[in-house]
């Protein structure tokens, strides 16, 4: 039996001790379309052995180097793949030979919403993505317009996915345990997931318009040099907190099509 590993707090670990949970977590997973499963920052593998037990293959990849050599150790099934690396910094299309898979993970709560991001660069090789966040995160992800901590991270996820709040978490199953709820989510990517409109432009809009949340988009949006014509349109009246995502998809085709009519 391997020495316990010691959560590091510059590494954001929080171990999970909760088997109920741990199982509960590996079960998010619908494993449609895919058999391949990337698991970020398993620590002692508490939700690596539900995964393990799955006809998939499981990626294990970890920073540290201590969790490493205890999930080389206690877990030798010929379906795991454990790796040392930085997820943020992981070419993530060389991982499966540009085949599709799921992420999942008790995610260290620091980078949390960057590796949210990444997935989003990424969308086209990942269906699904489930895991434990802190809680307050989870809940802006899968929020809804008409709400405050409904932002950045709740539109542009949304515009692809579909996204989920499971259960919440309490920090007593934890060691150390965290000092908030945590709350798992699942995000699982909609059949038609490009946009009709100019992608790059809808993550600028979105952005832009969040960056001044109190202001009306008429304002807000001020550096893309709208027409006067286009101004007047009473969606410039609301604040981007108002807009649903099909509503910033709408907001973008008229800022596109108002560049390419001023510029005739």
């Amino acid at each position: 039996m391997s020495k316990p590993v010691r959560a590091k707090k510059h590494l954001g670990q929080h171990f999970l001790h909760d088997e109920t949970i741990a199982k509960k977590i590996s079960n998010t997973l619908t494993l449609n379309g895919y058999n391949h499963v990337l698991e970020i920052g398993p620590g002692m593998g508490v939700l690596t052995k539900y995964l393990i037990h799955k006809e998939i293959d499981v990626l294990a990849m970890d920073l540290d180097t201590e969790s490493i050599a205890y999930l080389q150790e206690e877990y030798p099934e010929d379906n795991l793949q454990i790796i040392e690396a930085d997820f943020l910094k992981t070419e993530l299309n060389n991982l499966f030979n540009n085949k599709p898979f799921a992420i999942i993970g008790n995610f260290p709560y620091n980078i949390s919403t960057q590796i949210v991001f990444k997935t989003l660069e990424h969308r086209n090789s990942i269906p699904e993505f489930s895991g434990m966040f802190q809680k307050e995160v989870a809940k802006r992800i899968c929020e809804k317009e008409g709400s405050k901590t409904y932002g950045i991270l709740s539109v542009l996820t949304q515009a692809f996915y579909d996204a989920e709040y499971l259960f919440t978490v309490k920090p007593g199953v934890f060691n150390p345990p965290p000092k908030v709820d945590s709350g798992v989510l699942r995000l699982i990517r909609k059949d038609n997931f490009s946009l009709p409109c100019d992608e790059a432009l809808f993550f600028k809009v979105v952005k832009t318009s969040f960056q001044q949340r109190r202001k009306t988009l008429r304002n807000s949006l001020k550096t893309f040099n709208l027409s006067e014509k286009l101004k007047e349109d009473s969606i410039f009246g609301k604040r981007p907190e108002q807009l649903s995502v099909s509503q910033f998809i709408t907001l973008t085709q008229k800022i596109e099509n108002d560049a390419i009519s001023t510029h005739k």
